[in-house]
């Protein structure tokens, strides 16, 4: 077995690309890569039919300090296999995917270099084909491969092609057209963009702008590797608290942040609420309920009960709370719509969020781009955005809790507490609903109202524990009978909930 198994992460590949972090060793080098990107073309070439030297390949990269050097690698080994390769420079993946269907590039497939959210010293590789992102067992295939290939060098090299302002172009004319309403129909709005000095910036330059918007506050912007003023990533405190700031301070109507590589957004409101997890989910419901009646919405498994009244009560829509991953979730919508069951919209609470009509795709900046189409139009009326979730009942006590697992054999430990804790709150008499990743308990009583969901994590040797109640107090009584239902899992470490 290659031993780049090791350097696989669920659909992507992972590794420390530079040193600067101690006890994190380098092990995905631009060599690594040459090696990888050599295998990937004997991958596509074995599932497109087409010749290797028929092959066009386009390679991208976010703004991470290793990926220049890992992109030349990538670069070389695909030469090396025989490819036409482009070199699109800074990009993000969603538009490395586009470049499969843009015609003006028509590529057979493509790679981004990044490592989304990650530690500056990290960095990885995304892949896509003419169906969208590898699947796990596809690279799989492509690290296997990799382990008996040997690159050998060659005279050729990449041909440049800045993929951005073509992305760039194709969202700008998806709001033009949605609004219609001549050449600047975001005249008149404020809407500040916060980059985390990832890939980004260039929705400020390149959309906004040039449709009128006002985006004066918009903050670094600037492509930066070492990630000077915070991690780029919609789930971080300090992230979110940062484009909050900007939103405020600049009496903005609609603030944006994304992660590094741009598959992922959240969004802040005018008065600084904050749209992201549960609410940016319903928030891109509301928007796309008109036109997709009673259809389906698919969410990983730690959405809230709030968010299924909401979309079920409210909007009229199906909700399927689904699994993690966003892989999950998005081919679970594939084949939901297949069966000719509709479902527009497959998102986690992360930020990824894909729509059946753009490809099944989780892009960030569409779903920025539908955000911006709602406000201009709630503006049109007179009325705001968070019109559109103003029925979603307000978050009011949550907790996460890790439970980490002493065990070697984490994932049978795992299964053995699920199972039991099913039987205990069966024996209870608690309300379990339909779940499709470990073990959710709903409690709708005078006593107690909220939800309580243990899992087990994919990969770690953990069991996430989420709870939330409804209404002041009820988190203690939920944490209670948390403790009660976990008891005396010896190889467990419950500490996080028994302080």
């Amino acid at each position: 077995m290659s031993d780049l198994l090791k350097l696989q992460n669920g659909s992507d590949v992972r590794g420390v690309a530079v040193e600067g972090v101690e006890g994190e060793n380098v092990n995905l080098t631009p060599q690594i890569a040459k090696q990888i990107g050599c295998a990937f073309v004997s991958w596509l070439e074995k599932k497109t039919g087409v010749p290797a030297y028929e092959l066009r390949i386009g390679v991208g990269r976010d703004s991470r300090i290793s990926g220049p050097d890992l992109t030349n690698g990538l670069i070389e080994g695909m030469l090396s296999g025989g490819a036409t390769v482009f070199d699109c420079g800074m990009a993000t993946t969603p538009a490395m995917f586009m470049s499969i269907v843009f015609p003006e590039t028509s590529f057979h497939g493509s790679a981004m270099v990044t490592a989304s959210h990650l530690p500056f010293n990290r960095n990885g590789i995304k892949f896509f084909d003419a169906d969208g992102g590898l699947e796990h067992e596809d690279i799989t295939e492509v690290l296997t491969i990799s382990g008996w290939l040997n690159p050998v060098a060659n005279n050729y090299a990449a041909h440049k092609f800045n993929l951005l302002p073509l992305y760039a172009e194709h969202l700008k004319n998806t709001i033009a057209s949605e609004l219609n309403d001549g050449d600047q129909p975001l005249k008149g709005l404020h809407i500040v963009v916060d980059s985390g000095n990832g890939a980004s910036g260039f929705f400020v330059d390149k959309i906004l702008k040039p449709l009128g918007a006002d985006t004066t506050g918009s903050q670094f912007l600037e492509p930066d590797g070492m990630f000077p003023n915070h991690i780029p990533n919609p789930e971080n405190k300090a992230a979110m608290e940062a484009i909050r700031s900007a939103v405020l301070n600049n009496k903005a109507d609609l603030g944006l942040i994304f992660d590094t590589d741009v598959d992922r957004m959240s969004a802040v409101l005018s008065d600084g609420s904050e749209v992201n997890r549960d609410s940016i989910i319903a928030m891109i419901s509301a928007i796309l309920a008109p036109q997709y009646p009673g259809s389906t919405i698919i969410t990983d498994s730690v959405t809230s009960d709030r968010l299924t009244y909401f979309l079920e009560k409210e909007l009229g829509l199906k909700h399927l709370c689904y699994m993690r991953g966003y892989k999950n979730v998005i081919n679970k919508q594939k084949e939901l719509n297949a069966k000719g069951i509709v479902a527009p919209l497959a998102m986690e609470t992360s930020g990824h969020g894909a729509l059946k009509d753009n490809y099944y795709l989780d892009d960030g900046a569409f779903l920025a781009v539908k955000l911006v189409v709602a406000l201009a139009k709630a503006a049109k009326e007179g009325k705001k955005l968070d019109s559109l979730i103003e029925k979603l009942p307000p978050l009011v006590e949550e907790g996460e809790y890790r439970f980490k697992i002493n065990d070697e054999n984490f994932k049978d430990y795992g299964k053995s507490v699920l199972e039991e804790f099913k039987k205990r709150a069966e024996a209870k008499g608690y309300e379990l609903p339909q779940s499709f990743e470990g073990v959710r308990l709903s409690f709708k009583g005078e006593d107690v109202q909220g939800w309580i969901l243990l899992r087990l994590s994919l990969h770690d040797p953990v069991m996430p524990m989420n709870i939330e109640g409804a209404r002041k107090g009820d988190l203690a009584k939920l944490i209670a009978i948390a403790k009660e239902l976990t008891d005396g899992f010896d190889k467990l470490d419950r500490s996080s909930l028994l302080k």
